[in-house]
């Protein structure tokens, strides 16, 4: 595979990435790392309580990053995911299997603390673009 792509900074508009300096995403050649997503509506600086609605905004915001960078979830070879409460984990499990079951990338989950107390769980992925022709 060529590597034909220079590397791009994708954006969201998060307060977080103006505050702290860094990108939602990096392209780097064929290769998509997706910084740390909370649950946070980033359009609207909005979070719920529920760590199940955040782990389901994070993968929104991760599969928009992911098509702007002309990905999908089944590029996705590496997740992590960081939880305070390690009893959250076992809650999200059903909507990390719709995006992840079939693809199964590497994955592990750490517990932690984050940055804001409101945060229940932040996930990161690193993607690699496919050939548009896996023939060709």
């Amino acid at each position: 595979m060529t590597n034909t792509t220079r590397r791009r900074a994708i954006l969201t508009g998060s307060t977080f990435e103006e505050q702290i300096g860094y990108a939602r995403a990096v392209v780097d050649g064929d290769w998509v790392h997706v910084s740390g997503t909370t649950g946070f509506d980033y359009s609207a600086m909005t979070i719920s309580e529920d760590v199940v609605e955040q782990a389901e905004q994070c993968l929104r915001t991760i599969g928009a990053v992911l098509a702007e960078a002309d990905c999908t979830f089944a590029d996705v070879v590496r997740v992590r995911y960081l939880l305070p409460e390690r009893a959250d984990f076992e809650p999200c499990w059903p909507v990390l299997r719709r995006c992840f079951g079939d693809v199964r990338p590497a994955a592990t989950m750490q517990v932690c603390g984050l940055a804001d107390p409101r945060m229940r769980i932040e996930i990161e992925v690193t993607a690699r673009r496919r050939a548009a022709d896996p023939g060709a």
